[in-house]
């Protein structure tokens, strides 16, 4: 059998022409961006060029590779459809050392004045500040790149990645800030610093246990934002106050809601500055295992002794509020999902530093796109929809009546609460 990319693509299987046109009149600043050197004038491959060849490949899971995008931009239909022209391989992985990426942020902020808020869940409609999800993933790519190697594995291999460090604005469901790094999570490319370096007013930034930093906590407070951040299991705190729990915190597995004292075991000068509020959450014990010996196994997550230990600064809100909004902070991970199995981000098309900022943005401004054109948050079924969309078994009717179908998850997830309560449990 031949390989997805070596398939004859047909302009019939192609999708998102209308969008792309839309966004390429946008683009069209960009042309001369890397033309400096170009003394004869004869390149053909240009800024705007080369970011509509990342989106095409975007919108289009059927494309696979390259090569793949090679073949399809030699269609005469694309090229008058899109205004552009066959590359060669060789143009396509050097010319993106010639533009700017930093210059596509004016695209994004263009195309973020006209987001549609997505509306958040009903628990969370109180909380201050723009609602942010913070973490990073790392991209495979088969490139030996020194800035992007790994330590040795245990095996004797080497793994060659970049990480991608993301804050997920849930108000309107796409990317915020971000930034791509080496792998390693240590010094400029650690999480907590990567954050700390793109920290900005009024936010309520969302974190899993390896942000634990009482000194990032500090940061945050002086850059006028707040935070909810898992703390680890062993940490050492001294209880000021007992806070009483309502019925709803009961009933949302809350254990504990106490003002303390944490960080005991550090120095006075890396504690935190100021009142934490620490939130305890019954879970479901886990033990740390391996995933055996096959290829790419890794571990499981760490051991957790059946309590969710919660960590902010926000002294009014709700304890199961706050339990909820940790369980929420998932959606990033969702995301991370789409971003690599829908969008095809788990393949790089550069592996220059680069050309993968570029793919990047890419990214971003497809989803800013889908925004503009559903408005409404995409739910699991709605990420397959548009999946099965875009290479072509679905069609635009069954996009729009499925955008248009009334929202009732809230009337139907009450309706069982109901039933349950009835059934005495």
């Amino acid at each position: 059998m031949p390989e997805a990319s070596d398939k004859a693509i047909t302009v019939d299987q192609l999708r998102g022409f209308k969008q792309l046109r839309r966004v390429a009149e946008l683009l069209s600043f960009l042309h001369r961006n890397g033309c400096d050197r170009d003394k004869a004038g004869n390149r053909e491959l240009h800024f705007d060029d080369f970011v509509l060849l990342n989106l095409l490949y975007l919108f289009n899971p059927l494309i696979d590779s390259m090569r793949a995008l090679q073949k399809v931009s030699d269609l005469p239909e694309v090229q008058a459809r899109l205004g552009i022209k066959r590359f060669s391989l060789g143009s396509f992985s050097e010319s993106c050392r010639v533009f700017d990426p930093s210059l596509l942020q004016g695209v994004v902020d263009q195309l973020a004045k006209g987001l549609l808020p997505v509306g958040r869940e009903a628990l969370l409609k109180d909380l201050p500040g723009k609602l942010t999800l913070v973490d990073s993933t790392v991209i495979q790519t088969l490139c030996t790149v020194a800035e992007a190697m790994f330590l040795p594995l245990g095996d004797g291999r080497h793994s060659h990645a970049w990480r991608l460090h993301l804050q997920f604005d849930v108000d309107h469901h796409v990317p915020g800030a971000w930034e791509i790094t080496a792998p390693r999570n240590t010094g400029r490319s650690d999480e907590k610093n990567v954050l700390r370096r793109r920290l900005s007013p009024g936010h309520t930034y969302v974190m899993d246990r390896w942000y634990a930093q009482f000194t990032l906590w500090n940061d945050i407070k002086a850059a006028g934002s707040s935070y909810v951040c898992r703390v680890r299991d062993n940490s050492v705190y001294e209880v000021i106050e007992n806070r009483p729990l309502d019925e709803r915190a009961i009933e949302a597995g809350v254990i504990s809601d106490q003002i303390v004292t944490i960080g005991l075991s550090k120095k006075p000068e890396e504690r935190a500055d100021h009142p934490t509020r620490l939130i305890c959450v019954a879970c479901t014990p886990h033990q740390k295992r391996g995933k055996g010996k096959r290829r790419g196994a890794g571990q499981t997550g760490p051991t957790s002794d059946g309590v969710l230990r919660i960590v902010t600064d926000l002294p009014d809100v709700p304890a199961h509020i706050i339990a909820f909004l940790y369980q929420y902070r998932w959606t990033i991970e969702i995301f991370f999902r789409f971003l690599k199995q829908i969008l095809a981000c788990r393949h790089l098309l550069s592996t220059r530093i680069e050309g993968i900022r570029i793919q990047i943005y890419a990214a971003v401004i497809c989803c800013l796109m889908l925004n503009t054109l559903t408005g409404s948050k995409p739910s699991k079924w709605m990420v397959t929809l548009m999946s099965l969309y875009l290479q072509g078994l679905a069609s635009e009717e069954d996009v729009l009546r499925e955008l248009n179908r009334p929202d009732k998850t809230g009337i139907k997830l009450k309706a069982k609460e109901e039933l349950w309560k009835k059934l005495g449990y």
